[in-house]
């Protein structure tokens, strides 16, 4: 699975309907996006119909990562998105029985080459749980540099947990 030509970012599909509930309602993953209630499959549905606006109009993007046979393994998110000040908050998820073989390496590549050429982005920014070693290993590797720590920032499970801003300029 490392040869990265394979793989592409593609919009939603309403066939990825079950799998994005899937992944919204997984209440082990609600600590890194700060989801607090499950997901109905109406709102989804929604959300994909509309998934075609223009990240200007909507602030967000949510792209599948998926192989040319349209396998998804994945989402990779754009958000906050402001166009003023040329930034946006990248969020992955790599579905987990495909963890561990470089798909993050791989989303990260394709969604700094989308932005590069799509939409007028000045920097990328990550906020990441500390204890998502994983997540923070990846974001690394990818050169983003670790600008801040919000104390107590995630409360999870009757615990306070810090969030880590990562932060990486595009265009230098």
């Amino acid at each position: 699975m490392d040869n990265r030509n394979e793989y592409i970012l593609r919009a939603l599909e309403p066939d990825d309907l079950d799998i994005l509930y899937d992944t919204e309602n997984d209440k082990s993953l609600w600590k890194y996006s700060n989801t607090s209630s499950p997901f109905s499959k109406h709102s989804l549905k929604k959300f994909i119909e509309n998934s075609h606006l223009d990240i200007i109009e909507h602030k967000q993007v949510r792209l599948v990562l998926s192989d040319k046979n349209n396998l998804p393994f994945g989402f990779i998110d754009l958000f906050k998105y402001d166009m003023i000040n040329k930034r946006a908050g990248v969020g992955i998820i790599i579905f987990e029985k495909y963890r561990s073989r470089g798909l993050g390496s791989i989303s990260l590549d394709l969604i700094e080459n989308y932005v590069k050429k799509h939409i007028p982005i000045h920097q990328l920014y990550a906020n990441i749980s500390s204890e998502n070693i994983e997540s923070i290993k990846l974001f690394e590797k990818h050169n983003y540099l670790k600008v801040g720590n919000k104390k107590d920032w995630i409360y999870y499970n009757n615990k306070y947990l810090d969030e880590l801003l990562y932060q990486k300029i595009l265009d230098k």
